[in-house]
C-alpha cells in the first residue's frame, strides 16, 4: 500500500464513528449530548461526538468489572489472549489507511507521518504485549523443604487509560498493550480534542476477539469523564499521559476515592545540549531542529531548551534557523507535507501568548514566530527560535507544547549540566559531545527519566519510557510497564 493517494477523495467517504463504544456497542450518552470534533487544519467540524459523564462513566466501570469478575479474559489462557491480541494488531495495520486519516484529520498531524509512523507504532505495540504475555515469569521464593512459597503477578483489576491529543492512537496503545496483556479490563478516555481512532478501534478489538465489556471507550471532558474516572471507587489504577497540572488532579482524585494506582507521565522542558567539542554540527543541528519542530512541537519530551556552548553559538544556531526557514506549515492531506497543524486556536493562541512573552523579557527572534496559512481557516505556525535567552524566562522553564526554540548559552558541559537540570521538569535530554567521559558523566548526572547521546528521540518498545520530578513517574514501555498494571500476591504452600 502506497501514502501517495488522493487522501482528500478518500476523506470524503469516510464514515466517522462518535458515539462511546460500552459492552460491545456503541451507544449515545445517556444524555445524549454531544460536542464537535474539530479539524485544525481547517477549523471545521468533522463529527459530534457523545459527551460522556460520570453516569457514562458507571456504564463502562461496570461493563468491565463485569468482564474481569467472569474471567472471559483476565482467566483466559495465556496463549489464546495472545492469539486474540496478536489478531488486534494485524487489524490495526490492516485498517492502517482509514486510521491514519482520521489520525490525521482529528489531530492535524500530516498523512505520511500517521501512516508510516503513527499507526504502525500503534500495531507494534499491541505486538509487542502479545507476544510477552506468555513469557513474563513468576518467582519461586526460598521458604525451606516443607514450604513452596510462589510470587506472582495479578492484574489490578479495571484500569482506566487516559490519552493525550498529540499522539492519540501511539499513546493509548502503550497503555492498552501491557493492561490488556496482564488480563486487565479498560476504560479508555481520549482527549477531547481527538477522539476519533480510540472509538474506532474499540470495533477493531471485538473484531479480533476481545470479548465485550473488556475494552470501552467513552469520550468526553476532562472535568466531567476524567474527573469521574478518577474518582469512581471501582476503578483500580489509572493510566494518564498528559499535562503537570492535570496529573496532580489524578493524584488528588486517587487519594479522595480509593487510593487507586496512579501511573503519570506528564509534561517536560527538555533540555538539548550540544558542546564545543562536537564534531559534527551539521547532524546536530538536524537533531535540534527535529527534536523541536516534529509534531508542530506538540511532543512531551521535545527538545524545547536548546543549551549551546557559547563558542559554537552563533555558528550552530545558524544552522538551526536555517532548517526553521525550510520547513514550511502545509496542508496535512497533502503526502509531502512534514509540518501540520496546532491542535487548536485556544493552543495557538497560547503558544503565540509565549512568543510575546519571549520578546517582552528580552529574548532575540531569529527565525519564524508567526501564524501561518491563516486563509486555510486552520492553526497553523511557524517553526521558531528564540536567541539570547535566560534561564530564568517563562520561555524556558515553561512547557509550551509548540515549534518553539529557546537557545540558551553557556560555557562547558558544567554550567550546561546545571541549566538543564534547573526546571522543574525531567523526562528527556539530550546532548552532544565527541568525549566519551563527558557523554557518560553528563548522562548520569542529567536528572531526565530518558538521556540521549549524539542523538535525540530515539526509542524502542525494549525500553522504558518516564520521567524524573514533575514530569511523572511509572514507566511506559518495556516490559517496566507490566508494574503499572498488576500487583505481586505471595502463595504459601505447606505441603
Amino acid at each position: 500500500m502506497s501514502v501517495q493517494l488522493d487522501w482528500h477523495q478518500r476523506s470524503n467517504q469516510l464514515s466517522i464513528e462518535g458515539r462511546a463504544y460500552i459492552d460491545g456497542a456503541y451507544v449515545d450518552a445517556i444524555d445524549s449530548e454531544t460536542f464537535a470534533c474539530i479539524n485544525p487544519a481547517t477549523g471545521k467540524a468533522l463529527a459530534q461526538i457523545a459527551s460522556c459523564k460520570a453516569a457514562d462513566v458507571d456504564r463502562a466501570v461496570a461493563s468491565c468489572r463485569g468482564a474481569f469478575e467472569r474471567g472471559d479474559w483476565s482467566r483466559m489462557p495465556p496463549l489464546e489472549r495472545k492469539r486474540i491480541m496478536l489478531q488486534f494488531s494485524a487489524l490495526l495495520l490492516a485498517h492502517r489507511e482509514e486510521l491514519a486519516l482520521l489520525e490525521s484529520l482529528n489531530v492535524g498531524k500530516p498523512i505520511t507521518n500517521a501512516f508510516n509512523g503513527d499507526i504502525v507504532s500503534a500495531a507494534t505495540t499491541i505486538q509487542w504485549y502479545a507476544e510477552a504475555i506468555d513469557k513474563v515469569y513468576g518467582e519461586v521464593a526460598p521458604s525451606g523443604h516443607a514450604m513452596t512459597t510462589m510470587v506472582i503477578r495479578e492484574a489490578l483489576g479495571v484500569v482506566a487509560a487516559v490519552v493525550p491529543w498529540n499522539y492519540p492512537l501511539s499513546m493509548a496503545c502503550w497503555k492498552l498493550g501491557p493492561a490488556l496483556a496482564s488480563g486487565n479490563s479498560v476504560v479508555l478516555k481520549p482527549a477531547e480534542q481527538s477522539p476519533l481512532t480510540a472509538i474506532r478501534i474499540a470495533q477493531l478489538a471485538t473484531d479480533a476477539g476481545i470479548p465485550k465489556g473488556v475494552l470501552n471507550v467513552v469520550p468526553g471532558f476532562g472535568e466531567t469523564a476524567g474527573r469521574a474516572l478518577g474518582m469512581h471507587m471501582d476503578v483500580d489504577a489509572i493510566g494518564f499521559t498528559g499535562s503537570t497540572e492535570v496529573g496532580k488532579l489524578f493524584m488528588q482524585y486517587s487519594g479522595l476515592s480509593n487510593i487507586k494506582r496512579i501511573g503519570l507521565e506528564l509534561g517536560g522542558k527538555s533540555p538539548h545540549i550540544v558542546l564545543a567539542d562536537c564534531s559534527d554540527l551539521d547532524a546536530a543541528a538536524q537533531s535540534v531542529a527535529a527534536g523541536i519542530f516534529a509534531n508542530a512541537g506538540q511532543v512531551c519530551n521535545a527538545g524545547s531548551r536548546l543549551i549551546v556552548d557559547r563558542a559554537i553559538k552563533d555558528v550552530f544556531l545558524g544552522k538551526v534557523a536555517e532548517h526553521a526557514a525550510r520547513l514550511r506549515p502545509g496542508d496535512p492531506l497533502d503526502p509531502d507535507t512534514r509540518l501540520g497543524a496546532i491542535i487548536s486556536e485556544k493552543q495557538l493562541d497560547r503558544i503565540m501568548s509565549y512568543v510575546e512573552s519571549g520578546t517582552r523579557q528580552g529574548a532575540s527572534l531569529i527565525a519564524g514566530g508567526r501564524r501561518a496559512r491563516e486563509e486555510s481557516g486552520g492553526f497553523f505556525m511557524e517553526p521558531t527560535v528564540f536567541a539570547d535567552v535566560s534561564p530564568d524566562m517563562r520561555i524556558a522553564q515553561e512547557e509550551i507544547f509548540g515549534p518553539v526554540l529557546s537557545a540558551i548559552t553557556v560555557s562547558g558541559a558544567d554550567e550546561a549540566i546545571a541549566v538543564a537540570n534547573a526546571s522543574q521538569y525531567g523526562l528527556a535530554a539530550g546532548i552532544w559531545t565527541d568525549n566519551v567521559k563527558t557523554a557518560m558523566n553528563a548522562s548520569r548526572m542529567l536528572r531526565a527519566g530518558v538521556v540521549w547521546v549524539n542523538c535525540f528521540d530515539r526509542g524502542s518498545m525494549s525500553a522504558p519510557f518516564g520521567g524524573f520530578k514533575q514530569s511523572g513517574f511509572g514507566r511506559d514501555k518495556s516490559l517496566h510497564a507490566f508494574d503499572k498494571y498488576t500487583d505481586w500476591k505471595s502463595i504459601w504452600l505447606a505441603h
